[in-house]
């Protein structure tokens, strides 16, 4: 970025050229200093708009001057907010954003240097509310089936085409916790019951 509120005018010497028409600088010209270059005051425009940029602020991109207006349609723009990122920039799931736009579809947590998970419709969620809006639902208690806080993983136990939490995988009848391994603490189901050892013969005996 430049200021050119104040264009110095140059002296200059008929041997030197405009900087864009490449014509020659007669030396009682006012000329304008910008990039390295000599340039007439009318030659001395925007690369896009063709705007002149006496006396305006400019920026210099891939060595042309641009005003403001046009630099700033060349920025790539935030996927949330639509507008012109002109300072650090984030880049996730394939698109840009302002660091502060990039935050949880759920909650509006910034997400920025944090986990989070991208829904179906590569939408970012923070862990917890991807969680609770997408993890299994256990059968007994009917929360989600998510790691505790902290965490970054958790036990789900399949049981009869049902989801349980360990800690709410027990026997139905007795209320006895119950293995995840096939041993004699393990689940005897019966009829689509989940029961213990004890319990499952008590039930086939009636």
């Amino acid at each position: 970025m430049q200021d050119m509120e104040h264009p110095q005018r140059q002296t200059v010497a008929v041997s030197e050229s405009c900087g864009r028409c490449q014509q020659p600088l007669a030396r009682t010209q006012p000329a304008v200093r910008a990039l390295g270059q000599l340039f007439h005051i009318t030659c001395f425009t925007c690369h896009q708009c063709e705007q002149q940029l006496q006396g305006q602020q400019f920026y210099s991109l891939e060595g042309a001057p641009y005003c403001e207006g046009c630099y700033t349609d060349t920025l790539e723009k935030c996927n949330t907010c639509g507008q012109p990122i002109t300072d650090r920039m984030l880049r996730a799931t394939g698109k840009a954003y302002h660091p502060q736009c990039f935050t949880c579809v759920v909650c509006a947590c910034p997400l920025e240097g944090t986990s989070f998970i991208v829904d179906q419709a590569n939408r970012p969620h923070c862990v917890p509310d991807y969680h609770k809006q997408y993890a299994p639902r256990c059968c007994v208690c009917a929360e989600p089936i998510m790691p505790e806080p902290g965490r970054e993983e958790t036990v789900r136990v399949v049981a009869l085409d049902k989801n349980f939490h360990m800690k709410c995988y027990r026997c139905e009848d007795c209320g006895k916790a119950l293995s995840i391994e096939a041993d004699d603490n393990g689940c005897f189901p019966l009829d689509g019951h989940v029961l213990c050892r004890k319990c499952h013969t008590a039930r086939a005996q009636t």
